[in-house]
């Protein structure tokens, strides 16, 4: 299979080494528009080379994977529309919700679909990535894909699963990004804050703080009928906190590195569902605002 990933940060390399380590042909789409071939290596096997930013090769692709920053969507797949056939599934596969929404009418002919993964990678040095952490990857239809070869989606799914365990088709995937997002709306922005490690919120000068992050997100999860409990709610966060203990979070690494993060994908877009239901959430949109505040710094 040939498969076309936009983004070779961390998730977007491990997927490019696992699926090349499994004999499938793999064309990377980078900013750098290098046009030769990239190099990765995966944790201590042998680097190996991918092409980059063959647009050509985008005719032949049976998948494009994208792995970018929910802030990079758009403009990473503008110079992309003209070479992919348009039965050519695309996979989301970002922090924060909303970014797919943005994305002009055009690319609604192509089956779009929505990831989230609990699989972990860290990239220590340009052209290195460690998989740091083994995890599940869901794959579901997005809201703008009202018809797609749902036979030719899962065995898609299956060749996946075989590349990187495990991979599942979710028909309710809206249900589970929101269940990622609701984590990354107490994780990401505290650890980014504070810059600590995420199992450092464990501790009890955190504790009414994410207490009252978390009362505010039920409101809007209420509002939006998804089914978790408030108790399942604050379990599944500090279980995030404790298995990932030693990690620091996508936007505590921005922040310190002066990176825009994805807070409006994140925090951003849980404000903007809570507007919707005439909501206010003070403990989230001060996050929101320290956040903005640090970037612009």
């Amino acid at each position: 299979m040939k498969i076309g990933i936009v983004g070779l940060g961390a998730i977007g390399s491990l997927w490019a080494v696992k699926c090349h380590q499994n004999d499938h042909q793999v064309v990377g789409f980078t900013r750098s528009q290098v046009t030769e071939t990239l190099s990765i290596q995966l944790d201590d096997s042998q680097p190996i080379r991918i092409k980059a930013n063959d647009y050509h090769a985008l005719q032949q692709c049976q998948l494009l994977l994208v792995t970018v920053k929910s802030t990079q969507v758009t403009t990473a797949l503008e110079p992309l529309h003209a070479f992919l056939n348009k039965d050519t599934p695309i996979i989301f596969l970002h922090n924060g919700m909303g970014a797919v929404d943005a994305l002009d009418d055009k690319w609604h002919k192509n089956p779009l679909l929505l990831a989230t993964t609990t699989q972990a990678a860290f990239r220590p040095i340009k052209n290195q990535v460690n998989h740091t952490g083994a995890g599940q990857t869901l794959i579901g239809p997005s809201l703008f894909t009202s018809s797609f070869n749902l036979a030719k989606i899962k065995d898609l799914i299956v060749e996946l699963d075989s590349v990187l365990p495990r991979v599942k088709w979710c028909d309710d995937i809206h249900n589970a990004l929101w269940n990622k997002l609701i984590i990354n709306c107490v994780i990401n922005p505290l650890t980014a804050i504070h810059q600590c490690r995420n199992g450092e919120l464990a501790s009890d000068k955190f504790k009414a703080q994410i207490s009252w992050l978390i009362d505010e997100i039920c409101q809007v999860i209420s509002a939006e009928k998804i089914e978790i409990s408030h108790q399942d709610l604050v379990d599944n966060v500090y279980r995030v906190i404790q298995s990932t203990a030693q990690n620091f979070s996508s936007m505590n690494q921005d922040i310190a590195h002066h990176r825009a993060t994805e807070i409006d994908f994140i925090t951003g877009y849980l404000m903007r569902t809570a507007n919707k239901h005439g909501l206010t959430l003070p403990h989230n949109q001060a996050l929101m605002e320290q956040i903005k505040a640090l970037q612009t710094n």
